[in-house]
């Protein structure tokens, strides 16, 4: 009798493991493609469950030091203090890179400017430059929308356009990236960043230069490949060495060549 219930509590255990949720936090830049991978992943395999939530990149971070996701969706590099975090707590953390995207910048449709310079971006979100009449447009004041501390997106945007120089004070700060594209579809003046895969018909995305104005692309997944467009930057999942085998199954999906053509699909650019 008591081999025929270790039998049972074992069967129990091993269908407990088998159903087991996975949990996925963090950038809002990979939201809307870790989203669909998840979904896609489960309808192959039916006794996955797995809840995708965003936040930010610092929000999946933290999550991860606190063992309450087993993944952590980023579009930016760990920090260093973040990384010292976890291995404080004994555990050790794992990098992939799951797809590339193209950084957009938006503004409103009715916005007559359709390029801007890396030097001109860098103006108009440090403060320096407040009316579009000064960089080509109309007599408009300029209203930037930027993402709040915890993104991986501010982050980029700070180091590649701003060169690591501090935003304006009191700038509109969103909680997500949907937010700027609502607020920048209703607001004239409006400017803001954006990953591609957010880029719909009522934004317009500029044509931006890296090189003093000589040489302007459009956001795009082909000028992103080509590596023609600027403003590329990596897609990362983080997880703790200890979850390896508990993640690996749909990490590997996801960089498969099923979950590459969903990369495709949403609109980030494949790692292959």
């Amino acid at each position: 009798m008591k081999k025929i219930m270790i039998a049972i509590a074992l069967i129990i255990g091993s269908t407990l493991i088998q159903t087991q949720a996975q949990k996925i936090k963090g950038s809002d830049t990979c939201l809307p493609l870790t989203q669909k991978e998840a979904e896609n992943y489960m309808k192959a395999n039916s006794k996955n469950r797995m809840t995708v939530v965003g936040g930010g990149s610092g929000v999946g971070f933290a999550a991860l030091t606190e063992g309450s996701t087993d993944i952590a969706m980023s579009s930016r590099k760990i920090k260093f203090d973040e990384k010292m975090k976890i291995q404080d707590g004994g555990n050790s953390v794992k990098e992939v890179i799951i797809a590339y995207d193209a950084l957009t910048i938006i503004v409103n449709p009715k916005n007559k400017v359709s390029k801007l310079t890396r030097e001109q971006l860098a103006g108009i979100f440090s403060g320096k430059i407040t009316n579009w009449k000064e960089v080509g447009g109309a007599d408009m004041k300029i209203i930037p929308y930027s993402r709040e501390t915890s993104s991986g997106t501010y982050e980029f945007f700070k180091s590649s356009v701003l060169k690591n120089k501090n935003y304006m004070n009191g700038i509109m700060s969103m909680p997500a990236t949907g937010a700027i594209v609502q607020s920048v579809t209703q607001t004239p003046g409006a400017i803001g960043y954006i990953g591609l895969a957010y880029l719909n018909k009522n934004v317009k995305a500029l044509a931006v230069s890296y090189d003093g104005g000589k040489k302007y692309v459009s956001p795009s997944v082909a000028s992103a490949m080509d590596k023609t467009y600027p403003v590329v930057r990596p897609l990362y999942f983080y997880y703790l060495n200890k979850d390896q085998k508990k993640v690996t199954p749909f990490i590997s999906y996801v960089l498969s060549s099923e979950g590459q053509k969903t990369v495709s699909e949403i609109g980030f650019i494949p790692v292959k």
